[in-house]
């Protein structure tokens, strides 16, 4: 069996992995390796050709292989190690157990681990629509794959189900190469993407988008040939004298992301119930001291702007740990989102011997709401307090936090609260 030691190993090559193995390394950590299941590095950067990534990070704007191409070039520069082509199995006791063609089965063992597997789409079994089994009902990457990557048309009439990012970017994809994209269909009253994204995909092309609605069947033996769509009530029960079929050849589903991980539970990381992410704190740390974890592997992101921001916090730490360099206080101070407040990331605070100034917490609202006040507050005290013209589900929120405020307070929690203004 192939044996190796490192002080840092990372798990998923895409943006995540990348930028927590180069901060790592340029914290210190001698040795790290980044372990990719993909023959490439890059993660879902690959498929993404279209521009808009690193407006924030570099304040210019990347492809998708552009922007990966500055870390991997990076990556190639500090002499970290990859393996590709690798499976890992399972996390336990600081060691990774993976798999390849090259070295058969591998105990790999370091003092920090970086969870950066990202994360994968729901699909249509996720979701429970009705009818029957054609071909033509795919995933809204999956069909990104296919045309950026292997350049194959996914179809020709096309419906997409969902709002989300990645929906509205291939209803212009498709649009481009020629197909009729009939409707993008939502079952939110609101937008669960990027509003930028619906004003250069959606509103630009003209094509036809449906809130409150949903697909209630899909029709087709062989192939897909229709769709019904149906609008829905505030608890999304079908109202059935709205049921119209669409005729179509392939329905897109963009129907939300969830983060990858198995090998999270395997490790017995404590997962947030609603981001279905490992629980961290502002290091990045999971539950398990040694092992850290960021990017959409602990929530999904709207930017990957903000998994590289995370990412480099993540590689930080875990190099610190690494290095016996990082003392972290018994005392935990819990972020509670509640009004208003979907989830909140990171979701606790533990004081350490580092004394930063402050950190970002990131955070998700329910609903669209106009002209709001934001309050992080503990019992006796208001922390931290904003006022926002707008806030929306599709966009992650961030707020600065001092740290000394947090390492004052007696409380083992405080409140996120977002108020509507009258």
């Amino acid at each position: 069996m192939f044996t190796q030691n490192y002080n840092v190993i990372v798990i998923g090559g895409g943006p995540a992995g990348l930028e927590a193995a180069i901060s790592a390394k340029k914290e210190g950590a001698k040795k790290v390796l980044i372990i990719e299941r993909d023959k490439k590095l890059g993660g879902i950067l690959q498929q993404c050709i279209h521009p808009g990534f690193g407006l924030e990070y570099f304040n210019e704007e990347l492809t998708g292989p552009e922007y990966a191409y500055r870390f991997i070039e990076e990556l190639k520069d500090l002499n970290i190690e990859t393996m590709l082509n690798t499976m890992v199995l399972e996390i336990n006791d600081n060691k990774v157990y993976a798999t390849n063609k090259t070295h058969g089965m591998c105990t790999l063992e370091a003092n920090s681990i970086v969870l950066a597997m990202g994360c994968r789409e729901n699909t249509r079994e996720s979701i429970c629509i009705p009818g029957s089994r054609p071909s033509g009902v795919l995933t809204a990457g999956a069909a990104q794959r296919f045309i950026n990557m292997q350049g194959n048309m996914v179809g020709k009439d096309i419906v997409i189900l969902g709002s989300g990012d990645i929906g509205m970017i291939m209803a212009r994809r498709l649009t481009w190469e020629g197909a009729n994209v009939k409707a993008l269909v939502e079952i939110e009253s609101y937008l669960t993407g990027l509003n930028r994204n619906r004003v250069q995909c959606i509103d630009d092309y003209d094509i036809p988008l449906y809130f409150s609605h949903t697909i209630s069947n899909i029709y087709g033996k062989k192939r897909l040939t229709g769709v019904e769509l149906a609008e829905v009530d505030s608890k999304w029960n079908i109202i059935d004298e709205t049921r119209e079929k669409i005729d179509c050849d392939t329905l897109l589903l963009s129907v939300g992301l969830i983060p990858e991980n198995e090998l999270s539970k395997s490790a017995n990381i404590e997962l947030d119930p609603v981001t279905n992410g490992p629980i961290v704190n502002q290091m990045m740390q999971t539950s398990e001291k040694n092992i850290f974890a960021c990017g959409n592997v602990a929530h999904v992101n709207d930017l990957v702007d903000n998994v590289t921001i995370e990412a480099k916090i993540a590689g930080k730490y875990a190099a610190l740990n690494a290095m016996d360099k990082l003392k972290v206080e018994n005392k935990i101070v819990k972020f509670i989102p509640q009004k208003n407040v979907s989830y909140i990331h990171p979701q606790k605070y533990k004081k350490n011997n580092l004394n930063e100034n402050n950190f970002n917490i990131s955070f998700r609202v329910k609903k669209p709401i106009n002209n709001v006040t934001i309050k992080l507050t503990d019992d006796n005290q208001v922390i931290k307090k904003e006022k926002k013209l707008q806030v929306n589900p599709g966009e992650i929120e961030n707020l600065s936090i001092e740290t000394e405020k947090l390492n004052n307070i007696k409380s083992e929690k405080v409140e996120l609260i977002i108020e509507e203004e009258e």
